[in-house]
């Protein structure tokens, strides 16, 4: 039997339905007339808020506000169905898929996107962009000189340490339905002797520091890069695609429809490598997410020259006019 240890526990679930459900401070926006972007307590979704603000604001004149304090995708959604919002920065297709939209997940990118995009218009009245070019999944990842030591570069690799490793994951990680802790058993037919629970901001120092040789944590996050650290491949395919995208209602996106060919801009626009160095700039930095978004828009000229992608335009208008 593995060894779970609970080193912090989580913030109930309740909490979130009561933050969504109170006034949001200092926001007086309306969510009928302006532009009211989702941002998060994380630095990954705070960049993206910031990198759409600063977008909607560089090519009109159109007010924008953001709201701050959306810790999860489940307090983001209750947000939008309470009209508290209308865009998001950042969503996850395997995140909303299983989560909101209680669907099987799928590890094929295509599919993923294809189902999110389809169910989110028919059950939400939601418009899903075509993702940014980053895929934010879990990734297991080792120190690079544990890595060259025991020859690992897959995941399936780990069953020769299985009884020796110090494993830490993600505690939401290990309950949940479909590519948590029990699907990862029976995925990759092992399970860990010294396997360790804890909140996913510790996971990359506990890692650095050699107090685990494994943990699982996030594919860009920006202390993969701060620390050196070597992330596994996923060789049996365990995690889902976890694309990452802007949405938008389709009300806002009927009102003002020049936000269509603002947010189609953004395809494509970020690799996972440069997402990993945006994260790194806010989180260990210590440079604000709202100028890391701003210096990465002027360096790319807040893509005024970019050619949206027109087989996507003339989808998103026909999806959003016939609502």
């Amino acid at each position: 039997m593995s060894k779970l240890k609970k080193l912090k526990g989580a913030v109930p679930l309740l909490l979130a339905f009561v933050l969504v459900s109170c006034s949001f401070p200092g926001v007086s926006s309306s969510v009928e007339n302006d532009i009211i972007v989702a941002s998060g307590t994380y630095t990954e979704r705070q960049i993206l808020a910031e990198i759409v603000a600063q977008m909607v604001e560089h090519d009109t004149d159109l007010s924008v506000t953001q709201i701050k304090n959306l810790g999860s995708t489940t307090m983001t959604h209750i947000a939008m169905e309470k009209k508290s919002l209308n865009v998001v920065g950042g969503m996850y297709t395997g995140t909303s898929l299983t989560g909101e939209l209680a669907m099987a997940p799928e590890t094929d990118p295509e599919k993923a996107m294809e189902l999110v995009r389809t169910n989110y218009l028919k059950k939400f009245h939601r418009i899903w962009f075509p993702s940014y070019g980053f895929d934010n999944t879990y990734a297991f990842m080792v120190r690079k000189d544990f890595a060259q030591k025991h020859g690992l570069s897959k995941v399936s690799q780990l069953e020769a340490l299985k009884d020796t490793a110090k494993v830490g994951v993600d505690s939401s990680w290990v309950e949940r339905p479909g590519d948590g802790y029990e699907a990862f058993k029976a995925k990759y037919g092992f399970e860990f002797s010294n396997f360790y629970s804890m909140d996913i901001g510790l996971v990359y120092s506990a890692l650095a520091s050699g107090n685990m040789d494994v943990v699982l944590g996030y594919s860009t996050d920006g202390r993969i890069n701060s620390y050196d650290l070597v992330l596994l491949e996923d060789d049996l395919k365990l995690f889902p695609a976890y694309d990452c995208s802007p949405v938008a209602t389709v009300e806002i996106l009927k009102k003002y429809p020049e936000l269509i060919e603002i947010l189609l801009k953004l395809e494509g626009s970020i690799s996972s490598e440069k997402m990993q160095e945006l994260n790194k700039q806010a989180s260990e930095d210590r440079i604000e997410p709202q100028i890391v978004a701003k210096e990465f828009l002027e360096e790319n000229h807040y893509f005024d020259d970019v050619q949206v992608n027109e087989k996507e335009l003339e989808r998103i208008r026909g999806e959003v006019n016939v609502q």
